[in-house]
């Protein structure tokens, strides 16, 4: 079936008329018509997230049936409670293609769980925990721009799919036809009680299991701390401002994006990784009191933060807060003298070395795991199926995402933000403020510097120029990156790690995946890493230097490398 042919399909389905003038809109537009139907929307281990409107290729009522459809048929053939959860975020349609979920669910026997409201994803990650499900399900696009809408799948533990139970439920998609009517109405289900709304019991249970992981709460009662909070108009404005406004945080709310806004006409693009993310923010502050901006992205997994800095403010990477925040929660936690033996703290592989100096320091292992927070959801799991969850400290990724606690497997904006104003706080009383910590943190290990280029590839063989780019950095590695000795290369494909000033080779037990790191001694690393879906290779740079100087002159020389 060629895009033409499964437009006519669609157009002759005997659709409701919106769909059917939203197609016949497009029929002179090539482009369109491609886009929309040359080929079906992919399932993958992290569910499937694209544009929303009519067609194959698309988010809608129509795709997301099948999926939930596919993810009921997975369920239904295994051992795992008969039971599902789902959340929804702000976005358009999100609450709809939750209850057409809901409803897939129910036609197959699966007891559903739905939020009566918008929830972050880790309250969902907690829900299916605490309801003793057998998967869930969040409707979100996370940071993408309004036009975007998603299904993320989550297992029996509340982490993200993973890959065995992902290729089932993409073959079971495969098998089920388009279009197949709802056997009974939402409405009809709910009162029927195959489909139940999370109360407000769970939503207090959530609130209770995030405080109790506060390391020194006495310090937010009694600091007068300050912020000014975006929730970018999702999910976190609830949730956030009940755990801060608990613990006596003196809140000012970025008005403008305190609304859930599907378009998100103040924010185009809501990635609290990007400094514009926080450029309304910046303008309260400028006039509110303000020891902190806090921002969540439209699901409140994620969470950035600026401080004041002279005339202006001072963003900090995802990188910088997640090492503050491991140094201050072990620091606390070394001088109550309650870290537990074996304690263990978790990072992606591209997230900044920085975070393994401050765990050696403290005497606590620290584990890369490949990119994704499923990844540190199974480093959680695996310490529990030994009954020594306890030993998890902190997980975190540079991609402005962290988690304390095992309540939920996925990171959570809003324990991030409690620890955030905490360890605020605890500065606060002691007459210094983030920014200061923070160059306390370089003085002492270094100054890890870290840089993310993407590089987009264009043209009908893009995906093919990617792969090239990798083969060609395996075959060719370069002996020295920014005038730094290359040392040693890992090659996560192949799951090997060579050290090439001894010629020593050993084996990486991580899954395979296809990321390139290359090792410079003690200046830093540089890891190269293709996107599986897009035509799009992202490097990740750590330069490292004595002083801040010495750091930057380093990311320039590999940067002015890498970009021949």
């Amino acid at each position: 079936m060629d895009y033409m042919d499964r437009y006519a399909f669609w157009r002759n389905a005997g659709l409701p008329e919106d769909v059917n003038r939203e197609l016949d809109a497009i029929q002179e537009n090539e482009e369109e018509l491609k886009g929309r139907f040359s080929g079906d929307l992919q399932f993958g281990t992290a569910g499937m997230r694209g544009i929303m409107g009519a067609g194959s290729n698309r988010l809608n009522r129509y795709t997301v049936r099948r999926a939930a459809q596919g993810m009921a048929a997975w369920l239904s053939g295994t051992d795992l409670p008969q039971i599902a959860a789902i959340g929804y975020d702000s976005r358009h349609n999100s609450q709809l293609f939750a209850e057409v979920c809901a409803v897939a669910f129910a036609e197959a026997g699966i007891h559903t769980w739905l939020y009566d409201r918008l929830a972050p994803t880790p309250m969902l990650s907690f829900a299916v925990r605490e309801l003793g499900c057998g998967c869930g399900i969040v409707i979100s696009a996370s940071h993408n721009a309004g036009a975007y809408n998603g299904v993320k799948c989550y297992g029996p533990d509340g982490c993200q799919m993973t890959d065995e139970p992902a290729a089932i439920v993409t073959a079971k998609i495969a098998e089920i036809p388009y279009f197949i009517p709802e056997s009974k109405s939402f409405a009809e289900f709910m009162a029927e009680g195959k489909i139940s709304y999370i109360g407000q019991e769970v939503w207090e249970k959530y609130y209770q299991t995030v405080l109790a992981e506060a390391v020194e709460p006495e310090m937010l009662r009694s600091a007068g701390l300050n912020i000014v909070y975006t929730p970018l108009c999702g999910t976190g404005n609830e949730p956030v401002r009940e755990v801060l406004g608990r613990l006596g945080v003196n809140i000012t709310v970025v008005g403008c994006q305190e609304k859930p806004d599907g378009d998100f006409k103040t924010c185009e693009y809501p990635n609290p990784e990007t400094d514009a993310a926080l450029n309304e923010s910046y303008k309260v502050a400028r006039s509110a009191p303000c020891d902190v901006i806090l921002g969540t992205d439209p699901d409140a997994d994620r969470v950035a933060i600026a401080v004041p800095d002279g005339d202006g403010f001072r963003k900090l990477s995802g990188n910088e807060l997640g090492c503050m925040l491991m140094e201050y929660i072990l620091k606390a936690r070394t001088a109550r003298g309650d870290l537990p033996e074996g304690a263990e703290v978790v990072r992606s592989i591209v997230s900044s070395p920085l975070a393994d100096q401050i765990a050696k320091r403290y005497g606590v292992e620290m584990k890369a795991v490949l990119t994704g927070f499923k990844y540190i959801g199974g480093e959680i799991l695996e310490l529990e199926n030994a009954g020594q969850q306890n030993r998890f400290i902190f997980g975190f990724e540079e991609s402005c995402g962290y988690l304390k606690g095992t309540y939920a497997r996925d990171k959570d904006a809003v324990v991030a933000s409690m620890l955030v104003c905490e360890m605020a706080a605890s500065l606060k009383k002691q007459g210094k403020t983030i920014l200061d910590a923070l160059n306390e943190l370089y003085a002492t290990y270094g100054y890890y510097l870290a840089y993310v280029q993407s590089i987009e590839l264009t043209g009908a063989d893009a995906m093919e120029k990617a792969a090239a780019m990798m083969t060609s950095l395996r075959e060719s590695a370069p002996d020295t990156i920014g005038g730094a000795k290359v040392t040693g290369v890992r090659d996560y494909r192949s799951s090997v790690a060579k050290d090439l000033v001894t010629g020593q080779e050993t084996v990486i037990h991580l899954p395979k995946s296809n990321v390139l790191e290359f090792l410079l001694g003690s200046s830093g690393s540089l890891i190269a890493r293709p996107s599986g879906t897009e035509p799009k290779v992202k490097f990740y740079y750590t330069a490292v230097g004595e002083t801040q100087e010495a750091a930057k002159a380093l990311l320039e020389a590999m940067k002015a490398q890498m970009a021949q």
